[in-house]
């Protein structure tokens, strides 16, 4: 396989994200069908908190277990647990100050000594609704998740495991296809209809990273990296799971968010066992 193919691929993988941005268009949903649009993004998310952070501590533990055996370092183990803990904290929390800043500078009088936090809360960022705005922010950790899958795609395809390549392409394409439902989904409780411009955007956030990846992947292979963009995206998904299950409470219909977790989950382990038969 050409480089070429291979990153075509990897962008394909990538790009099935947008097979389900298309539901955020859906016109004035009934309350009760909002509320289980939202559980199942919740529970697509809550797979891939799951999926993340066990991949991404995985380095972490080996590298202990190498180092407590006297065939590592623990130079190496400190360092990667480190880049995990701060990549983690940062993942999270730039995105609670952000959105606590935020909300500070919408309520601030605008004076001489606000002018500079009046201009900045007027951003593109800003101007999103709550609802677009936590969309872009799931969007951002599955992008930093999905540049993680492009590495190993790349990786595999660098290491000669051609046939490999394929089936994580294949898997992760399908993958991806459940994570785009999952950016989508607080804007089923939105009463502005998001516009094809900006779900593009979301699918570029989120499914772009997959070519990114495959491409630096295929070029050079660190485990440092591999934790960091992990972890990052560990963080943040963690936030937005958060948020989302604050717009579950507010829907109600507590049986229907129970379903739809469940289903959210179940879509995320079925894809996941196409990857692990692949890895057999």
């Amino acid at each position: 396989m050409s480089t070429g193919e291979l990153l075509i691929l990897g962008a394909v993988a990538g790009l099935t994200i947008f097979l389900g941005l298309p539901i955020g268009r859906v016109k004035d949903p009934s309350m009760p069908w909002r509320s289980f649009l939202n559980a199942t993004a919740i529970g697509i998310l809550l797979f891939l908190l799951w999926d993340v952070l066990s991949n991404g501590i995985a380095p972490v533990a080996h590298a202990l277990n190498v180092a407590a055996h006297h065939h590592g370092s623990w130079a190496r183990f400190a360092g990667l647990a480190s880049v995990f803990a701060l990549a983690l904290a940062v993942g999270l929390l730039s995105l609670v100050y952000y959105d606590r800043w935020l909300s500070s500078a919408r309520r601030a009088h605008v004076g001489p000594g606000a002018a500079v936090p009046a201009a900045l809360a007027t951003g593109p960022i800003a101007r999103l609704s709550d609802a677009q705005r936590l969309s872009l922010f799931i969007a951002l950790g599955i992008g930093f998740h999905n540049l993680s899958e492009g590495l190993t795609i790349g990786e595999s395809a660098a290491k000669g495991e051609v046939s490999l390549a394929l089936l994580l392409i294949i898997g992760f394409g399908l993958h991806n296809a459940t994570e785009g439902f999952g950016i989508v989904g607080p804007m089923t409780a939105d009463a502005e209809t998001p516009t094809w411009g900006f779900l593009a955007v979301m699918g570029l956030i989120g499914g772009g990273p997959t070519f990114v990846g495959t491409l630096i992947g295929h070029s050079f292979q660190n485990d440092t990296v591999f934790v960091g963009f992990l972890a990052l995206a560990a963080g943040s998904i963690l936030y937005v799971v958060m948020e989302l299950f604050h717009v579950a409470r507010k829907l109600g219909h507590k049986e229907l968010v129970a379903w739809g977790v469940l289903l959210g989950l179940l879509a995320g382990f079925a894809t996941d066992l196409i990857l692990t038969a692949a890895r057999v």
